[in-house]
């Protein structure tokens, strides 16, 4: 019976990562059911807008159970709204309420874009912790990914609030769809992004981004992080920590007769669906634009040494010492960076607004005892500023001590350019009897729009050079 039980279990798990998230029910209308709470109205403001709250269907979970979530959307007053900032980030309660737009939202229903508002957030939080348990539980039943909330549930929820204001002719017509967010809601977003070629966009922060071994389950990765871990007295690592794309479900999945083989099928299976890196040429060719802040010290992207290795043409902005929760600021950090906003300005507005910085190409090399760091930008970019910060002996991805273990405050000097900006050289001294160094480095650029100015700043890869 155990065995017929896990037979079907990964049956189910193929078909289901195979029409994980249909484009054409995604975008069929007439599916949504939609449930208008307050139609169009004015509402005033910095920004006089008309606005619509209404409930929709995200899709059946199983016979007879529908997802469903709120949906605000939002226009110029006056005009029809020409593509969207789709957020998830927003609370159900304050979902009821009219909004009035300030800051960059402002700036882009002045410049004729819209807002849709929806919640990306635990069923829980919104009320149906019963039905948060009984997904939960099928999921880890089945490995059926279309049950669980991150896998599906939340990206779904974004691109079917797109599919409604869509359907808003009268108000909407197509245009570029950006998203945003941090946590689930850049998690979330960047599934959206892969699976839905109306999305053109996405500024993330502490999400994941890449494929790395402890994620696909690789028994080799995931022994040594164990062993590393009872080394350093570590027995209840934190829930995220080495999760494919959030909570750890491993242990749950085992206790229930799922064999550790079946979390690797399961976790190769989602990769293509889930990972920015896994899609990046077509992503790439499609034009989409994204910009990443995956945090130094983060549980959810908790592997940013293996990334940098393998995945350097990712357009990332470390900030020395983030990640979620409260952190020790670093001294040597970029003050006040708006990167989100400025990425959407430009994205919407970009013959009124300069590009950001792409991600630089760093070279090194050890001589007399010294790091000799090299950054250079593509031809035509032009940074206002070079810093760079290091750190020694760095504990492994994925472990508590890479969470623990600041960038100290002494490690970080400025760096110098030549006249055009683009290349910026650094040198750091070599302690004797250290196994490997870790660095990346940030600069930054002023982004101008409406007579504001927006701090900017990227990366160069996260590098770790061994000694």
């Amino acid at each position: 019976m155990k065995a017929v039980f896990l037979t079907l279990a990964t049956a189910l798990c193929a078909s289901a990562c195979a029409s994980l998230l249909d484009r054409q029910e995604i975008r069929d209308a007439s599916t949504l059911d939609i449930v208008v709470l307050e139609d169009w109205h004015d509402v005033d403001g910095e920004v006089p807008t008309r606005q619509k709250l209404i409930t929709i269907r995200v899709g059946e979970l199983w016979p007879g159970q529908d997802l469903r979530a709120p949906v605000r959307l939002v226009v110029p007053a006056g005009r029809k709204a020409k593509g969207f900032h789709l957020t998830g980030g927003n609370q159900t309660k304050r979902l009821q309420q009219d909004i009035r737009p300030r800051g960059v939202e402002a700036e882009l229903l002045k410049g004729g874009a819209g807002l849709v508002q929806t919640v990306v957030q635990t069923l829980k939080s919104q009320g149906q912790a019963e039905l948060d348990q009984e997904m939960h539980k099928r999921f880890i039943k089945s490995l059926d990914p279309h049950l669980s909330i991150q896998y599906w549930g939340w990206p779904a929820t974004l691109m079917r609030a797109a599919t409604a204001a869509y359907a808003e002719e009268d108000y909407f017509e197509k245009g570029k769809i950006a998203l945003s967010g941090g946590s689930k809601n850049g998690a979330s977003p960047s599934v959206a992004l892969i699976h839905d070629d109306r999305m053109t966009a996405q500024h993330g922060t502490v999400s994941p981004l890449w494929e790395s071994p402890l994620r696909l389950c690789d028994r080799k990765a995931w022994d040594a992080l164990e062993e590393f871990n009872e080394k350093n007295g570590v027995r209840r690592p934190h829930p995220f920590l080495g999760g494919t794309y959030g909570p750890i479900y491993n242990r749950e999945a085992l206790a229930a007769g799922h064999r550790w083989a079946d979390l690797q099928k399961l976790a190769n299976e989602m990769a293509p669906h889930i990972f920015i890196s896994k899609n990046w040429a077509a992503l790439e060719k499609r034009g989409v634009e994204m910009l990443f802040e995956p945090g130094t010290h983060d549980f959810v992207c908790f592997d940013v040494a293996w990334g940098g290795a393998h995945y350097p043409q990712i357009p990332v902005y470390y900030r020395p010492n983030s990640g979620h929760g409260k952190k020790k600021p670093h001294p040597g950090a970029e003050k006040g960076a708006r990167n989100r906003d400025a990425f959407l300005l430009r994205h919407f507005f970009p013959d009124q607004v300069d590009p950001l910085l792409p991600p630089p190409a760093v070279e090194t090399r050890q001589e007399d005892g010294m790091l000799q760091i090299v950054v250079k930008f593509p031809t035509g970019a032009k940074a206002e500023s070079g810093r760079v910060f290091w750190m020694y002996d760095r504990a492994p991805d994925g472990s508590e001590a890479y969470l623990g273990e600041l960038l100290p405050d002494e490690n970080w000097i400025k760096m110098e350019s030549d006249s055009t900006g683009r290349v910026w050289k650094a040198s750091i001294p070599l302690k004797s009897n250290r196994k490997h160094l870790d660095f990346f480095t940030v600069h930054g650029k002023r982004i101008q729009y409406g007579g504001v100015s927006y701090p900017t700043a990227i990366s160069s890869p996260y590098v770790r050079v061994e000694l």
